[in-house]
């Protein structure tokens, strides 16, 4: 496998994804890296590795989760609002646009799941609405009559299960997800172990 290639999975509604997302595409620019974008569903891939959805876990859980979530946000200096008022909330159509986005390059994938995750959990932004895509996607200056489309074909959705089948058999079981060939790094706070393997 190519060392310089970054297999990235996650999910446009995990605010771990977004607090990790500009790091890691600063490490693989900073590498010369390529991050391969794989949005996954978190609801498939839990079953499948044992995880449980977010209100189906421990209450001492649930709250210490919100206490780290704070605790990021304010080391990273990236504004996040631990409880969104559009949260909990289904990623399959956003997914289905970043996919359709990567059509139109990687950066434009990148870009688009970096501002969908911001209208989440910093603008209080619903991310499942279809209009709040295409305002975002608007604002990132794509064709968003291209996205919309390319979203809701039949070969995009087959492509997101495919991913998410993908991150199942790699033994993915939550987001963000990263590899480097063989190895696999678990959650943002993983990024400095990242980074220290595509310097090797």
């Amino acid at each position: 496998m190519n060392p310089k290639l970054v297999d990235y999975y996650f999910t446009p509604v995990s605010p771990w994804s977004y607090l990790g997302h500009a790091r890691l595409v600063e490490i693989a620019r900073r590498h010369r890296a390529t991050i391969a974008v794989k949005p996954i569903d978190l609801g498939r891939v839990f079953p499948a590795s044992g995880g449980l959805p977010l209100k189906e876990r421990a209450p001492q859980r649930q709250s210490y989760r919100l206490v780290e979530l704070a605790r990021w946000s304010k080391y990273l200096g990236i504004a996040l609002n631990p409880r969104p008022a559009h949260f909990p909330v289904r990623a399959d159509l956003a997914s289905r646009w970043i996919l359709a986005a990567l059509e139109q390059g990687t950066d434009a994938a990148l870009d688009l799941a970096l501002a969908f995750g911001r209208a989440l959990w910093a603008e209080e932004r619903d991310i499942a609405a279809q209009d709040t895509l295409a305002a975002i996607a608007t604002a990132q200056r794509l064709d968003v009559a291209a996205l919309d489309e390319r979203a809701n074909a039949p070969d995009i959705a087959t492509r997101y299960a495919v991913l998410t089948q993908e991150a199942i058999d790699r033994g993915v079981f939550g987001a963000p997800t990263y590899f480097v060939g063989g190895e696999m790094f678990w959650g943002q706070d993983r990024l400095d172990f990242l980074d220290r393997e595509l310097a090797k």
